[in-house]
């Protein structure tokens, strides 16, 4: 089996930069920001890093079992209504959503509490169904790296940058970015659907 290190590299990168630009301002960096500015960060950050690693793999299994399952074009088809859903709503989006309550639940330590919360606020969520939708038309491994180290990247950020950030870069703003880049792959996933029904 021959491995395309450059095909990998740019897997990764795809996923890296949709998923953080996507994650920037969402609830599981706002669960980050709020927790950081009454613990310490190590916690926080492993916490959800556990989380995102959980939630990346179901989400790369889920799509990898669907490219084997699907014809190729569906899968395209699917993937790139996905991500034109994913884009638009992006783009129409307002800058009015408001931080969110985030209540501890007593006896656990702040490493299950940020798990936890990460884990049930991102289930199912725009970035894990990316995730799916990505896995099922690229490398797998790839995309759960990329993916994963986005996660960690933007959660790393809320924890060190506070809400700071959000004062200094408007919110709508990020979602913009995301809309763009979520439009942009979902062209070249109904290119590749094409391509694919095509040769039937």
């Amino acid at each position: 089996m021959v491995i395309n290190f450059a095909e990998l590299s740019l897997t990764g990168l795809t996923s890296f930069t949709l998923i953080a630009a996507a994650e920037i301002g969402d609830k599981s960096q706002l669960v980050c920001m709020t927790l950081a500015a009454r613990h310490r960060s190590f916690p926080i950050v492993f916490g959800a890093i556990a989380a995102f690693a959980l939630l990346n793999t179901l989400a790369v299994i889920f799509g990898a079992a669907i490219a084997n399952w699907l014809p190729d074009y569906i899968v395209a088809s699917t993937v790139a209504i996905l991500f034109a859903v994913f884009g638009i709503h992006a783009l129409l989006s307002k800058e009015e959503e408001n931080d969110e309550d985030i209540k501890e639940k007593s006896g656990h330590g702040i490493f299950f509490t940020t798990f936890l919360l990460i884990t049930l606020a991102e289930f199912g969520d725009k970035t894990q169904l990316a995730v799916v939708a990505l896995s099922s038309t690229s490398q797998p491994f790839a995309v759960w790296l990329g993916a994963t180290c986005a996660l960690t990247f933007t959660s790393a950020l809320g924890v060190i940058a506070g809400r700071t950030i959000m004062k200094k870069i408007p919110l709508v703003l990020l979602h913009r970015i995301s809309g763009s880049i979520f439009l942009i792959l979902a062209v070249a996933a109904g290119y590749q659907a094409y391509l694919s029904f095509a040769v039937l």
